[in-house]
């Protein structure tokens, strides 16, 4: 059982996610921009219901990224999907266990669109910096068909025109007949735990010595999404925003605690809706 079985009840979704251990990768981790001490959680090998699982992918060519460490090769670690990893992700997920009955392991999960069908098996997938990414036609016709059995996917942390538009050029790949349009503030998205009607811009780690919210001028954070046709979001987008920050310095005193709480609750309402919709 797969995918499709996400449009079950939620019920029937927790169930099924228990039943996937079998297909899943063993959890892989692999060296951060960032990172590559950040310690592993002692229960990290424990089953659960949900995994957290991160999009790798290759990068614009005019993208440097620190991949010089690795000679540039995406699969190895050190370029811009390892942006906050795992740091970022494992402070959340810590949230996400406290706030939530969502039985969530501890760890996050690298997945590679190229690794045969692995990615069916994470019905959650997030991306950073998407946009420096630049997927083939091959992974870009397995995100779609991956979405359109019933997957989700979130973008996060990219900013101004010229990053949109390198996104906009690989989701194209992947949805060439559908809009990104801006989710209204009424859509169940905002709503499936926590009311998010008056939300506000996420800025990076830099706000901790300058005390500015955006990364560009005339920046103003947007919420922007693509539905299914049965109107499901199935990609959320935090463009001019960056939750990934806010989780990673959720527990820095000079990282302002109220956008790491709206950084958690964006992502918690995103997952649960996931698990749902």
């Amino acid at each position: 059982m797969r995918i499709p079985k996400l449009l079950w009840p939620a019920a029937g979704v927790i169930a099924l996610f228990g039943s996937l251990h079998a297909f899943q990768r063993p959890f892989r981790e692999f060296p951060g921009m960032e990172y590559n001490d950040f310690p592993v959680p002692p229960d990290y090998r424990e089953q659960t219901e949900f995994v957290f699982a991160r999009l790798m992918y290759p990068e614009v060519r005019f993208s440097v990224g620190f991949g010089r460490r690795t000679n540039g090769d995406w699969r190895e670690g050190y370029t811009y999907w390892t942006q906050d990893y795992p740091r970022a992700d494992r402070h959340f997920l810590t949230a996400l266990r406290r706030l939530s009955r969502i039985h969530a392991r501890s760890v996050e999960q690298p997945v590679n669109l190229d690794d045969e069908d692995d990615v069916y098996n994470w019905p959650w997938l997030y991306a950073v910096q998407p946009g420096h990414w630049e997927l083939t036609d091959a992974q870009a016709a397995r995100m779609r068909d991956f979405l359109l059995r019933g997957g989700f996917f979130m973008g996060d942390d990219f900013w101004g025109q010229d990053q949109w538009e390198v996104f906009a050029t690989s989701m194209k790949k992947v949805f060439p007949d559908r809009e990104i349009v801006d989710l209204p503030d009424s859509d169940h998205i905002f709503h499936s735990v926590y009311d998010l009607s008056d939300r506000y811009q996420v800025p990076g780690a830099r706000y901790r010595y300058t005390g500015v919210s955006y990364k560009c001028d005339g920046c103003p954070a947007k919420w922007r999404g693509i539905y299914d046709d049965k109107g499901r979001v199935m990609v959320a987008l935090t463009f001019d925003s960056d939750l990934g920050d806010s989780w990673e310095f959720a527990d820095d005193p000079s990282y302002d605690e109220k956008f790491s709480a709206l950084g958690i609750r964006i992502g918690l309402n995103y997952i649960m809706y996931s698990i749902t919709h």
